[in-house]
């Protein structure tokens, strides 16, 4: 990359980069996303935030077209059913991924914090907390943006999702916001991608096993999340000031 371009895009305000990238990459295709990202924005500066969940790999299959070393960061936050264990090492495997690291809780905060792993009974947003959102973010040092795999379709605050964010000191890079759930199906039947076993089972969104049921709603892929509480996302996709307060 000619070192001029680098520098122009050094000296671009955050705002300036982001119509620039949106006004460009609004209707581009995810590979093109990708690549860009990848390649020409944000070199050694980038990584996959990843829960190896229902759609995971259809993202992780076109990054490992274009560099199957990118870092990919899985939180693995000791409560991952055993099928999503199983299915990150298969994903892993089928597709030559070498980048992939697991990210556990401070052993020590949980040890204080959630000696008997039941935090999520009464205080999921604390137990989000101590198991998400606080490990990810020494795992995200280092890097000046991330990408993630959320898509306009799951709803809520996400209906709204732009291509490229900038949220808590980070780019964030959403190449399949556009995509729909038959997207994602069509994808990966063409490509012959594994299946996470428990999309079978009626899990079409699937977090940790405390706190995912089967989907309720047919219409919405995440209504099998928090399921009967008011609750719709873990944290790690909410601004710094708007993340409840639990420690």
């Amino acid at each position: 990359m000619p070192y001029g371009d680098i520098k122009l895009r050094q000296l671009e305000s955050t705002d300036a980069r982001l119509a620039r990238l949106n006004g460009e990459l609004r209707e581009a295709s995810a590979q093109t996303i990708l690549r860009v990202a990848m390649v020409r924005e944000w070199p050694e500066q980038l990584t996959y935030v990843s829960s190896f969940g229902a759609e995971s790999v259809a993202m992780l299959s076109l990054i490992a077209e274009v560099d199957p070393s990118l870092p990919v960061v899985f939180l693995d936050t000791g409560m991952h059913f055993p099928q999503t264990l199983d299915y990150r090492d298969e994903v892993i495997e089928r597709l030559g991924l070498t980048g992939v690291r697991s990210i556990p809780p401070n052993e020590t905060e949980r040890k204080v914090l959630d000696p008997d792993n039941k935090l999520w009974q009464s205080e999921p947003d604390a137990c989000c907390a101590l198991r998400k959102v606080r490990p990810l973010e020494p795992a995200l040092e280092g890097f000046d943006a991330w990408i993630t795999g959320r898509k306009r379709f799951h709803g809520g605050e996400r209906m709204k999702l732009p291509v490229f964010e900038f949220a808590n000191g980070r780019y964030k890079v959403n190449p399949m916001a556009g995509w729909t759930a038959d997207d994602v199906d069509l994808f990966m039947k063409q490509r012959n991608l594994p299946r996470h076993p428990l999309v079978d089972q009626g899990y079409p969104s699937i977090g940790c096993w405390p706190c995912t049921r089967p989907a309720s709603d047919p219409l919405d892929p995440r209504s099998g999340r928090w399921a009967g509480q008011d609750k719709t996302e873990c944290g790690l996709h909410l601004d710094k000031t708007e993340r409840p307060r639990v420690f």
